[in-house]
């Protein structure tokens, strides 16, 4: 990563109102949550299902056909980035530096490691680890597959999708193909945790981050009303994404 940290990240966190339509990612109208200021932290919005209903129904560019969620969180963030949309592409492939990225855990009240294995698999079968993805390999409308195990749960296959490669404009998403589970619970059933990811080039040096991750309004009924634990696993993806070390103080949430 060769982006540079903006401000200490201490993240500004917005409450869905009752009328409020729900994430509006940067496809054309205006976004939901607004990008930051220049040098601004980023900003973090958690919905639940009393906010937007239960049949929510996902804005089209994301490409979910699926309503509803139990979990709803949307990223805005702003980052530099000297080295072009194809290093920025390289750190998406390079999956195996996702383990060891931190988050705070609000139970322990201590930084703790989210990711804690990540590599890139040949198949949906996530059986043979292979290299990290080469360049070549991230062609717009490309399918790969990964294995990642979190603190929360066994390891699980994921599959990501380039939907959109420029020089200009990034997006991915990613999504659990197998059960997730805790011990013997279930806690996502497969197609249950969903992410989109929209990185767009501001000027030279400076992209927007942009994302909406969701659990599946079948996962388990554990897993929902996090909401301080929802906030800050998102803001290490970001930090990661941005090269600002994950268990940088403050912590967005405690």
């Amino acid at each position: 990563m060769k982006a540079v940290a903006l401000l200490p990240m201490i993240v500004a966190i917005a409450t869905a109102a009752g009328s409020d339509p729900g994430p509006q990612p940067p496809c054309g109208g205006d976004v939901v949550p607004s990008y930051p200021a220049l040098d601004s932290p980023p900003i973090v919005k958690v919905w639940d299902r009393s906010d937007l209903g239960r049949d929510w129904v996902p804005p089209a560019c994301t490409g979910w056909t699926t309503p509803g969620f139990a979990t709803l969180v949307a990223t805005a963030g702003r980052f530099r980035h000297s080295s072009g949309s194809g290093d920025l592409m390289r750190d998406i492939g390079a999956v195996s530096k996702l383990a060891g990225v931190q988050y705070w855990s609000t139970t322990h009240k201590a930084w703790q490691t989210l990711i804690i294995e990540a590599h890139a698999v040949s198949g949906a079968n996530g059986d043979e680890p292979r290299p990290d993805f080469k360049d070549a390999e991230l062609a717009e409308g490309r399918i790969l597959h990964y294995r990642q195990k979190d603190n929360l749960s066994v390891s699980a296959t994921y599959r990501m999708r380039i939907v959109r490669r420029s020089s200009d404009r990034i997006v991915f998403e990613t999504e659990n193909i197998t059960t997730m589970r805790y011990f013997m619970v279930t806690l996502f059933s497969p197609g249950e945790i969903q992410a989109i990811y929209f990185l767009d080039r501001e000027s030279d040096d400076l992209w927007r981050f942009y994302s909406i991750a969701r659990t599946g309004k079948k996962s388990n009924r554990l897993t929902a009303g996090h909401e301080a634990s929802s906030i800050n696993r998102a803001v290490a993806y970001f930090r990661h994404m941005a090269g600002i070390p994950t268990a940088q103080e403050p912590p967005a949430a405690r």
